[in-house]
């Protein structure tokens, strides 16, 4: 799997927030995802053959209003001779601003950061967007690893996406009741078999998920009975894959059914890592402000400026910012200004410092896509901050949404 860049990671929350609270008035609105490997021609066909199928549609509104998606459709299909790379999302559809009569075609278009796995056409009176938020859920790669004395699968976690690596069985021995002198025998066999079964699984394990490890997130073992507890407290494995451990979960079954069980039991454990991570930055953020270290910095303009420097470690932006940059360009003499408003606000008038002349805007970005380019060429890390837990609201209302942790002192 191709890394998924901030930039990218921030276009698709962002995009997905503004999809999620989009509504029809009927089922009028077209979801289409194009794997790569998809004939765009084959797509073309079939949106006239859907053209003419929703001519059955009984309500003349939602009718006209699908064939008018499904034509915008086919129109921006033609400015792509093959699919992307990755593939294609379109979504497109009329949207109400208000009463009857005030509905608005709107087009989202573009290449997903990660390959579109499945072809899908989905109308509906929302638009069909849970395989793009899988984009975003669980990104990291979680091992899992599932056993009892029988039998351990080892399986990694991408997404949502499970793949399984490896599948051993022990020929471990079952009870045998042979009693005195054979049992005592005997059950040392059992134990000598069962410690063998739990180093062979140590170095399938080390094989699956050292090369990983810089990207390892995590590692999940389960099972049923106490032979993961043994796995767990011997020494079978690496230092640094045990060190990754965050999850130890009672299952009822092995094989690919327990893997899913372990993934499933572990959902809460993978949703507060990612809530920890934001925290543990926003404390290290606050820790800077009133430390001598002084390796803290807030505020747009103080964080673009070390930004610029390539003083910034790990850039923070909340989730809510909601401003962006306009530029303006000066028609009697070129000079160009740029200034930060609110998302949704109207371009302020703005006249040439040098010849007062009223300036025209000639370029729009989002003040977090600017701050996160900027980020990425010069290696900062960038982390998008929610504002579910009181250190990301703290972000967004007290420093403005945008904060960073410094390399270096800036003096």
């Amino acid at each position: 799997m191709s890394e998924v860049s901030s930039k990218e990671m921030y276009e698709v929350k962002k995009t997905l927030k503004e999809l999620e609270n989009k509504k029809g008035r009927g089922t009028e609105l077209v979801s289409v995802y194009i794997p790569p490997e998809k004939q765009i021609s084959d797509v073309r066909k079939q949106m006239v053959d859907e053209i003419g199928q929703s001519s059955n549609i009984k309500s003349k509104q939602t009718r006209k209003n699908v064939q008018s998606a499904i034509e915008v459709i086919i129109q921006r299909l033609k400015l792509f001779p093959k699919a992307p790379e990755k593939g294609l999302v379109m979504f497109v559809g009329m949207i109400p601003k208000g009463g009857p009569g005030t509905e608005k075609m709107e087009t989202y278009v573009f290449q997903p950061p990660e390959t579109v796995q499945t072809y899908i056409y989905h109308c509906d009176s929302q638009f069909y967007i849970e395989p793009l938020r899988q984009i975003i859920e669980y990104k990291e790669v979680y091992g899992v690893v599932v056993l009892d004395r029988k039998e351990s699968t080892i399986a990694v976690l991408r997404g949502k996406r499970i793949d399984i690596l490896k599948h051993l069985t022990s020929g471990v021995p079952g009870k045998h009741k042979a009693g005195g002198q054979s049992q005592r025998r005997f059950d040392r066999v059992i134990e000598l078999a069962a410690h063998e079964f739990l180093k062979r699984i140590g170095r399938h394990v080390d094989e699956a998920f050292l090369p990983l490890k810089d990207e390892l997130k995590g590692v999940l073992i389960g099972g049923p009975g106490h032979t993961k507890n043994d796995f767990v407290e011997g020494d079978y494995i690496h230092y640094e894959i045990h060190d990754k451990i965050i999850n130890i979960v009672d299952t009822s079954y092995t094989g690919d059914f327990g893997v899913r069980e372990v993934i499933d039991e572990s959902a809460d454990t993978l949703d507060e890592m990612d809530i920890m991570q934001e925290k543990k930055l926003m404390r290290k953020f606050l820790t800077g402000l009133i430390s001598e270290s002084g390796l803290s910095t807030y505020g747009e303009k103080e964080v673009r400026q070390n930004l610029q420097m390539g003083a910034v470690e790990t850039l923070l932006i909340s989730e809510n910012l909601k401003t962006k940059r306009q530029t303006y360009t000066c028609p009697a003499c070129n000079t160009i200004d740029i200034i930060t408003t609110r998302q949704h606000q109207e371009a302020p008038e703005q006249r040439c410092p040098k010849c007062n002349e009223i300036m025209k805007v000639t370029g729009t970005q989002e003040t977090a896509e600017e701050l996160i380019e900027l980020a990425e060429e010069v290696n900062s890390s960038v982390e998008v901050i929610s504002i579910e837990t009181e250190e990301g609201t703290q972000l967004d209302k007290a420093f403005g949404g945008i904060a960073g942790i410094l390399r270096y002192k800036v003096k």
